[in-house]
């Protein structure tokens, strides 16, 4: 039996997006993320959980490139490289196909 469930995602009023899930994560982790919930608190100047640490840290770090706004191509799309594979690029319907699969634990 595959133990794994599409978490629900959930819009909300501000155009942000919610998922919920559940990570395993090593001690020394969990410790990191409090250092950042302490000085997000600090910053501030009120209670933060790691909820929020990690969805500020998550916000805070470079946009994948599927997510940057239409009309903005990152520059390995937008000029390939010699080092970039010779197969011609699948189309967009497969990778997110293989991406759900992936996700799904079913590939």
């Amino acid at each position: 039996m595959n133990d794994r469930v599409t978490p629900p995602i959930h819009a909300l009023p501000d155009g942000e997006a919610e998922v919920a899930v559940v990570l395993r994560l090593p001690w020394e982790d969990v410790a990191r993320l409090g250092q950042d919930a302490g000085r997000l608190a600090s910053q501030m100047q009120r209670p933060v959980t790691l909820d929020e640490a990690v969805s500020h840290r998550l916000r805070s770090t470079r946009p994948a490139a599927h997510a940057k706004p239409a009309g903005e191509q990152p520059a390995a799309v937008a000029a390939p490289s010699a080092s970039v594979s010779s197969l011609p690029p699948r189309p967009p319907a497969d990778q997110a196909r293989q991406a759900i699969e992936r996700i799904n634990g079913s590939a």
